[in-house]
């Protein structure tokens, strides 16, 4: 089968036009900052609502006939509002393991999205979700593999929620791995979340892999992780998301450690 007949069959082409899942969708931005760098590493681009209706709201339209259409618009959707706002960071896109046929042929409209809308794609980093199971650990491993030999960063999201889980890390070796914020949430009072979180930094520094720790909302909470060895952070301390716009971090934020 072609390429060509193949993105005919799934319907790439509609997703590149923004035809192809039933509604319409926009995306909200939260920025990833660097404690260590002081400065925004990326933003994560989250679905939301044309009038800002969480993401909630939006996956009660997705379903196993349209999560392929769903995957593909968001990326696209993503693409094209970090292209307008001109972002000048990485670009964080999630995606459903579960929705990609062939690395290959889905990162298609990824890479002409990007070049129809002018964003450069070594700043898309691609983010594993965590809701739903992995039906196929191989198949999520050749994913991976493909997106990082083309040049695209990988993490993994909500690390020690849902389904991922110390499997998943071994079997699956991403650039960056994001802590859960149910892992983050007092941190700084909570003996067991402390030990829990040490061991996934200790493994993740021997393995090379960069944490981020996500759901950040006191200032106790980044002191105690930056102090276990964190640099990336992502949470209300910092920024709320906001529907197409890059939030910006207030400087005090940033250098609140000096």
């Amino acid at each position: 089968m072609t390429v060509q007949t193949e993105r005919k069959r799934t319907g790439c082409s509609a997703c590149l036009d923004g035809n192809a899942f039933p509604i319409d969708i926009s995306m909200a931005f939260q920025p990833i900052v660097n404690m260590a760098t002081k400065d925004i590493f990326a933003y994560e681009a989250l679905v939301r609502g044309l009038n800002n209706e969480p993401a909630s709201e939006i996956f009660r339209h997705v379903n196993e006939g349209n999560r392929y259409q769903f995957d593909q618009a968001c990326r696209v959707k993503a693409v094209e509002l970090a292209a307008k706002l001109k972002m000048p960071t990485l670009l964080s896109i999630n995606f459903m393991p579960n929705a990609v046929y062939r690395p290959e042929l889905c990162i298609r409209t990824t890479l002409e999205a990007a070049d129809r809308f002018g964003f450069p794609i070594d700043r898309i980093l691609f983010e594993i979700t965590e809701g739903e199971r992995v039906e196929d650990l191989p198949h999520l491993r050749d994913i991976v593999a493909h997106y990082q030999e083309r040049g695209f960063l990988t993490a993994i999201d909500d690390f020690g929620a849902g389904y991922a889980g110390l499997n998943l890390l071994a079997e699956i070796r991403t650039d960056l791995v994001k802590l859960d914020m149910a892992l983050v949430r007092n941190i700084d009072q909570d003996p067991s979340r402390q030990a829990i979180s040490r061991a996934v930094i200790q493994v993740c520094k021997e393995l090379s892999i960069r944490v981020i720790a996500e759901g950040i909302e006191s200032e106790a909470e980044l002191r105690w992780l930056r102090g276990a060895g964190v640099e990336l952070f992502q949470g209300y301390y910092f920024a709320r998301p906001g529907l197409q716009q890059l939030p910006e971090v207030p400087a005090k934020r940033l250098s609140i450690l000096d």
